[in-house]
């Protein structure tokens, strides 16, 4: 026999020892619609993931995974022990977060085929796909040459600005981690470039006073105002695809009053490294701008007004190309699962920070229908194929895993 035809042999008999696995994940898609409605009825707001935290730990261990543990971050890994060789390491992910604040209801409700919850497909639709996948895998006693983390990261969202992530490959597991793979929102999706993205609270800051007996002074909301109008005419490209946002505004204390301080929160993004720098430099100008038109509007106040930026938060954008391996490997099981990948994609996720680094990162939606994603009506449709994103996961996972 030839070796071609050797080769062959030996992929149908990979495949045929992997259908147990894929036949679980078929049968238990009502339970990850189970245990993604559950995990979501847990609080995880930004910065406080520890409840949701500990019952995915509780819950991998009831899987049978004995060695988990939660690093200082606050990040949930569980070990997948493959052959004795510490080499390779895989990161199989999704995140604990969600974008709403404290003290919202978290309660999934109902509603026909849609249930309708916080952060239902982003991540919780993630973190049932990583949960089902460990739970076949183990159940099945699948053999891999690599040893495999199954992580619960934090911070993904907002001004989490990735930390989970960053510090795993930063400091946790520096220099170890030679794969990832992200589970991240639903539909079926293939991300394999990384929108990067700039952070900042700008803060105008004057003296204040009395609107009108003040009245002729820097005014730090005017000021704002003039930023807020200049940003708002930027032309950037539609390709690569860029942004800007003003998502927040605050400041003064009364309708009488000259604000001592006004403020705003500015979120800048790109598919390109060069054009989300370029855009960088037109807003920093805006801001300056405005702050010396609003000091020369009243040329005999003496009045101080000053501005403030800082960061909140920094995204690597990256470009690898669709011909590294890892994308490669990807799109042959999505097509084995049968789920419809035509062409990859960019997106702000927990892949930004290995891509940045030079390590093979992929990011795989989960699968089902969604929409309303960071909204208070973000709703989740189970579809009657939605397992096949699962599959597609455990299929990477496995070939990723091998020699």
């Amino acid at each position: 026999m030839s070796r071609v035809a050797l080769s062959l042999v030996a992929a149908s008999l990979g495949a045929q020892s992997f259908q147990p696995v894929l036949d679980s994940i078929k049968a238990d898609q009502a339970w990850t619609l189970e245990q993604q409605i559950s995990i979501c009825e847990i609080p995880a707001p930004p910065f406080k993931e520890t409840k949701r935290g500990e019952e995915w730990a509780r819950r991998m261990r009831a899987l049978g995974f004995t060695d988990i543990r939660t690093d200082s971050e606050g990040n949930v890994i569980s070990l997948y022990p493959g052959s004795k060789q510490a080499k390779p390491l895989i990161v199989f992910s999704a995140h604990l977060d969600t974008v709403s604040p404290e003290g919202m209801d978290v309660k999934v409700r109902k509603e026909g085929t849609q249930h309708h919850g916080l952060g239902i497909g982003d991540d919780c639709r993630g973190l049932a796909v990583v949960l089902t996948v460990a739970k076949a895998f183990q159940k099945h006693k699948v053999a891999l040459d690599a040893n495999v983390l199954f992580v619960a990261t934090v911070g993904e969202e907002g001004q989490g600005d990735l930390r989970g992530v960053r510090h795993l490959f930063t400091k946790e597991l520096k220099g170890q981690i030679d794969a990832f793979i992200s589970i991240d929102g639903t539909g079926n999706r293939l991300t394999a470039r990384g929108v990067g993205s700039n952070r900042y609270l700008v803060t105008y800051k004057g003296k204040g006073g009395h609107s009108y007996g003040s009245f002729g002074m820097p005014n730090p909301a005017h000021a704002m105002g003039r930023a807020m109008a200049r940003i708002a005419d930027i032309q950037v490209p539609k390709s690569p695809k860029t942004t800007f946002n003003i998502g927040r505004v605050e400041g003064g204390t009364s309708v009488n009053s000259i604000p001592i301080s006004t403020s705003m929160e500015i979120d800048l993004r790109s598919e390109s490294a060069k054009e989300l720098a370029a855009l960088d430099e037109r807003i920093r100008a805006a801001l300056q701008v405005a702050l010396d038109a609003e000091k020369k509007r009243w040329p005999e106040s003496k009045a101080p007004l000053e501005l403030d930026i800082k960061t909140m938060g920094l995204r690597p954008a990256t470009e690898p190309p669709d011909s590294l391996p890892i994308v490669q490997k990807a799109l042959a099981p999505a097509k084995q699962a049968g789920v419809p990948i035509f062409a990859t994609g960019a997106g702000s996720t927990d892949s930004n920070i290995p891509m940045n680094l030079g390590i093979p990162a992929v990011t795989l939606a989960g699968g089902g229908n969604a929409q309303g994603a960071h909204s208070s009506d973000e709703w989740y449709e189970d579809t009657p194929d939605s397992y096949k994103a699962v599959q597609w996961a455990a299929l990477l996972l496995k070939s990723l895993s091998e020699k």
